[in-house]
């Protein structure tokens, strides 16, 4: 987000606009928390995670008394367009204040890659890369001492980030919210390495799609293997991010700055086949995304 945050300002700077960031997303639009930013504002900040204006629920922003409060607060500050950067709560809230007269344009910001009409969202490639980290340090270990790892990743209705950390670490067994499995049939595939020499399994689950600690559990109960389970938790959303994601997120904050010069509002933009689009928010959370399917069958064929 940072790296969104520095485009959105230096570029509306380079066309002379003058840019306020909101902290704390819509809690700070509801409550004045607010700031000018300058060039030096976003100095040093794209190789950063996270965000330097912070961010924090608001389930106020839910009620039309605190929205009009937000309407308030944009008006005294003389704010003309709103760049709102986060996943499909950001984007229903800027939908919201679209009906209340206010130009917004969204940035598909969340490592779930959840938003559709975008193939990536800001965040999402830096997750899977910490993710393959771990699994690489975690079959060193599994290796040695020929054990069975269930590693337990975030994803409580997508399953995106398992998918592809589990296809680039290599993992024997895939578990995803979006797709049924056969616990029998991830056994029987560990059974299968086993026989033909392979010294440890790495299983990776998504936590909407079961607890790694029962999924350990069921594996110790049906064989002799000693299973250990790792749950990454927080550890895979900070970090550096990876270079895709900070050009991605310049070019997503560049072109919502553009838009707006445009005129243009009350939409995202996302990356659609290499290039930047623009989609109305309607569209884009109506639209359910379509899940790579094939990339499942093909980490599967490949874990034989």
């Amino acid at each position: 987000m940072n790296a969104a945050i520095r485009a959105v300002v230096r570029k509306a700077i380079y066309h002379g606009l003058e840019v306020i960031g909101i902290q704390r997303g819509y809690h700070g639009l509801i409550y004045g928390e607010y700031e000018k930013m300058h060039l030096g504002s976003v100095a040093d900040i794209i190789h950063r995670g996270g965000t330097v204006l912070r961010t924090a629920r608001a389930p106020e922003f839910l009620e039309p008394e605190s929205r009009n409060q937000s309407l308030q607060v944009i008006r005294e500050t003389g704010i003309d367009g709103l760049i709102v950067i986060g996943g499909d709560g950001s984007f229903r809230g800027a939908v919201e204040l679209e009906k209340l007269g206010v130009a917004v344009v969204g940035v598909p910001g969340t490592i779930d890659n959840d938003i559709a009409c975008t193939d990536y969202t800001i965040g999402f490639d830096t997750a899977v890369n910490n993710v393959t980290d771990a699994i690489n340090k975690v079959r060193d270990t599994a290796t040695s001492h020929e054990r069975v790892y269930v590693i337990e990743v975030m994803g409580r209705t997508s399953g995106y980030i398992a998918l592809k950390a589990g296809l680039a670490g290599g993992a024997e067994s895939i578990l995803l919210p979006e797709i049924p499995f056969d616990l029998q049939e991830v056994i029987e595939r560990m059974r299968r390495g086993v026989k033909r020499g392979k010294l440890h399994s790495i299983i990776l689950v998504a936590e909407g799609a079961a607890s790694a600690l029962e999924i350990a559990e069921e594996i110790k109960a049906c064989t002799n293997m000693d299973v250990r389970v790792t749950i990454l938790g927080h550890l895979q959303r900070g970090g550096t991010p990876t270079a895709f994601d900070r050009i991605l997120a310049s070019r997503l904050g560049a072109a919502a700055v553009d838009l707006l010069r445009s005129g243009q509002h009350g939409c995202m933009v996302g990356l659609v086949g290499g290039e930047i689009k623009a989609t109305a928010f309607t569209k884009a959370l109506a639209t359910e995304k379509t899940f790579p399917k094939e990339l499942y069958e093909l980490a599967t064929i490949l874990a034989i």
